[in-house]
């Protein structure tokens, strides 16, 4: 038995940490007393420390399931910092020999990244299957629900894939439940008595800020030249993310971060932010998830997030360090015209999936879409394509009830910190001296603002190195 002395002793040798923050203590006791638990902490607060301090008391693996490359490597480079060497992340950057080499010798490794996708792979689930598990965390647990804000098929398979493996001890992770997404995850992981530790999705230290313009592309000038610095600014997609960094990446110091670039440009891109060589970073959503930079003092908004869940997943990358920050949206007339857009072409892909199972349209299997095959997979997996596609017309439905929340959250007349706090079913306790624009706060302005001005050479030609490194 794990006495809280040896908590202790652990969290400063290994973490060099004096004390646990808020709810990672009681989970940690959860496990170590062979509990399952379901953990909804906030962003920020540390939920990675959650496994792994348990993974060091724990004989043997904790397999960390994961969604997205970036956050796996991430927090591979995190364990690395502290020492740590019997760590890895199994996903699709590696070479075929690179992967067969791993697989010979995974029993050697504490802690293991992997996708719901490769962990499904009948090679590698043989190999899992060998190992000695510790502990089994589901990470961004919300991607189980069709009612989340980052719905994926295959996480729906980590039920059964529990079981297969003996129903080891189970840990699920994620900072933006609704009581939705909390019942859903519940149904779908957990197959006997488990621990909730629910935190308030609460930020005391970041103010929010909404600002509607016809004249996005100006603000967002002035706002760079004046306010509290780093940041990260969201778009929506990838040709927007681009379109800004050729406007500003002669005036600031900053950078771009889109699913669509090299690996290696993109962990060479997060590594310059990281280390404060760059001031801004222009990026879509697949920028952040698991970023354990604390300064940063700013989010931006360009575009409008499609969800509430993930407005709070991204603004909650600033004031890690618990310093005030801010979070900005930035609205223009019309602006949800884009993820109207991206909800058709969903709506025709299943649509056009639905020919297909009905023998409508005359395609092979192969000439179907990488989601459409997913989805396919799935029906003959489970054999209910009935099923699946009610469930794939209720997640539409929910992601145009949730784009209409985030409007209503931009004509909000009262507290904006309210509202967003109502949303996760919670009330507002206090009300900081800083908190939203309805109570007049004022956005935190950079000591020294800077002044739009022509970069130096050896400033803006991170961009220019890098496209000579990666040059295929």
């Amino acid at each position: 038995m794990i006495n809280e002395a040896q908590l202790y002793q652990v969290l400063q040798e290994k973490f060099h940490f004096s004390h646990f923050r808020e709810g990672q203590e009681e989970i940690i006791q959860q496990l170590l007393s062979g509990k399952d638990t379901l953990a909804i902490l906030p962003t920020g607060k540390g939920k990675s420390l959650c496994y792994q301090l348990t993974g060091y008391l724990l004989p043997g693996t904790v397999l960390v399931v994961s969604p997205l490359i970036s956050l796996m490597e991430d927090q591979v480079s995190q364990l690395q910092k502290l020492g740590e060497k019997a760590v890895v992340a199994l996903n699709s950057n590696l070479s075929q020999p690179e992967k067969n080499w791993l697989l010979q010798n995974l029993a050697s490794y504490k802690f293991i990244f992997i996708s719901p996708e490769m962990l499904r792979q009948p090679a590698v689930f043989k190999k899992i299957q060998q190992l000695q598990l510790a502990l089994f965390v589901v990470d961004e647990a919300h991607c189980l629900s069709i009612w989340g804000n980052d719905f994926r098929p295959e996480y729906r398979q980590l039920g059964g894939i529990l079981q297969q493996l003996n129903s080891p001890l189970l840990l699920a992770l994620t900072a933006t439940a609704t009581p939705k997404v909390a019942e859903d995850i519940k149904q779908l992981l957990f197959h006997k008595s488990f621990h909730l530790v629910r935190e308030s999705v609460e930020r005391q230290n970041i103010s929010y800020f909404v600002e509607k313009t016809a004249e996005k592309e100006q603000r967002l000038r002035e706002i760079l030249s004046t306010v509290a610095a780093p940041g990260i600014i969201y778009c929506s997609t990838r040709k927007k993310v681009e379109e800004l960094y050729q406007i500003f990446s002669g005036e600031f110091s900053i950078g771009y971060y889109h699913g669509g670039l090299a690996s290696g440009q993109r962990r060479q891109l997060q590594q310059q932010f990281l280390a404060g060589e760059l001031t801004w970073l222009l990026a879509t959503n697949a920028f952040g998830m698991g970023i354990n930079k604390g300064d940063i003092r700013t989010i931006i908004h360009y575009d409008l997030p499609e969800s509430i869940e993930n407005y709070l997943q991204e603004i909650g990358r600033a004031g890690r360090d618990g310093q005030a920050s801010q979070a900005i949206l930035l609205y223009k007339q019309h602006d949800e015209q884009v993820h109207y857009y991206f909800q058709k072409n969903l709506r025709e892909e299943r649509q056009l999936f639905s020919d297909f199972l009905q023998g409508e349209l005359n395609i092979e299997k192969t000439e179907l879409s990488e989601l459409q095959q997913k989805w396919l997979a799935e029906a003959e997996e489970v054999g209910a394509a009935t099923e699946l596609m009610q469930r794939l017309k209720i997640h539409e439905a929910e992601k145009r009830q949730q784009l209409l929340t985030v409007l209503n959250y931009i004509n909000e007349e009262n507290c904006r910190r309210e509202f967003l706090l109502k949303h996760f079913a919670e009330k507002i306790t206090k009300v900081p001296e800083k908190c939203c624009d309805y109570h007049q706060s004022q956005l935190l302005l950079a000591e020294k603002p800077a002044k739009p001005t022509k970069l130096s050479t050896e400033n803006e030609a991170w961009q220019v190195i890098l496209e000579k490194i990666f040059k295929e």
